[in-house]
């Protein structure tokens, strides 16, 4: 492959990764199919491709279609909850999360309710909901007709929800609010929990059966609070903390000396903590500790 060939291939790469990343649920996967693309496109009749943003992400949706057959099943087997790939996105990695859409479309939630679909009505999904691709495009890409992909889509919309921003944005008000749980969790102040908690609060943890974790949700805020005030101070001794922006929304990094151990997304609703997804698996941390590595 020429160096002008490669250069073009870079300009399309975080296109392709972002919309990897939104079908599959995993940074390390989407990667590889990205990778893959470039193999295919290395190879590729140059005649063939009039358009290589669109050859491109026909590839690498189809790429993942493959792929998710084999995620799902690996997913019935996971030990415990089973979280997304956490992915700092500060730096623009998933694309501009300028909006309230753009943000719920990576975010802990979203990614976790795309697994009710079938792998068709993800791709559908993400394609019309993320990217504004209309259904004939959409047709082109998966290679079925208008009228099955407005129903694929429609499925999809029933078993997710109508598209809309599930939680507030990021701001330095929630940063804050974070920093405060984390302070209260640490001191055991179920006092303190209870006031930044709301009502029906849950906590998903996602160890993998590597490390320890909780392998239910916790839910409601009252429990959630008793939870974090009994163990809070035991199991954050000798860790640090940083906030920092996680799927497009504000979260807390946790480190063990200059180790990686752990990433969670917040939710917040109304001034208050409404849901905490906390990965510790450290096995899905490997992208985000190569984000980190960057200069």
């Amino acid at each position: 492959m020429t160096t002008t060939l490669a250069d073009e291939f870079e300009t399309h790469r975080p296109r392709l990764f972002s919309l990897a990343y939104r079908l599959l649920g995993s940074a390390e996967e989407a990667e590889d199919a990205v990778q893959d693309a470039y193999l295919r496109f290395s190879g590729a009749d140059r005649t063939g491709i009039e358009h290589p943003a669109a050859w491109l992400a026909k590839v690498v949706t189809n790429l993942c279609l493959n792929r998710l057959t084999s995620a799902r099943a690996r997913r019935e087997t996971y030990v415990g909850t089973w979280l997304p790939e956490p992915v700092l996105t500060a730096d623009g990695t998933l694309g501009p999360l300028e909006s309230a859409e753009q943000r719920d479309s990576v975010s802990m939630a979203m990614l976790v309710l795309l697994e009710r679909l079938t792998p068709a009505e993800r791709a559908v999904y993400v394609l019309r909901e993320a990217f504004g691709y209309g259904h004939r495009e959409i047709a082109g890409v998966l290679d079925l007709s208008e009228a099955n992909c407005r129903q694929l889509y429609r499925r999809a919309v029933r078993r997710v929800g109508e598209p809309q921003a599930r939680f507030e944005a990021a701001s330095e008000r929630q940063e804050e609010l974070v920093r405060s749980f984390i302070t209260a969790a640490r001191d055991g102040d179920l006092a303190g929990l209870e006031k930044l908690l709301a009502a029906d609060a849950t906590w998903w943890s996602d160890g993998g059966g590597k490390v320890t974790a909780a392998r239910w949700p916790i839910e409601g805020g009252s429990k959630l609070a008793g939870f974090l005030a009994g163990g809070g101070p035991k199991f954050t001794e000798g860790l640090e903390f940083t906030v920092t922006e996680v799927n497009g929304a504000t979260g807390l990094a946790t480190w063990a000396g200059d180790t990686l151990v752990g990433l969670a997304a917040f939710e917040v609703r109304d001034g208050l903590v409404a849901g905490v997804r906390a990965v510790v698996n450290p096995e899905k941390l490997t992208f985000a500790r190569r984000q980190l590595a960057r200069p």
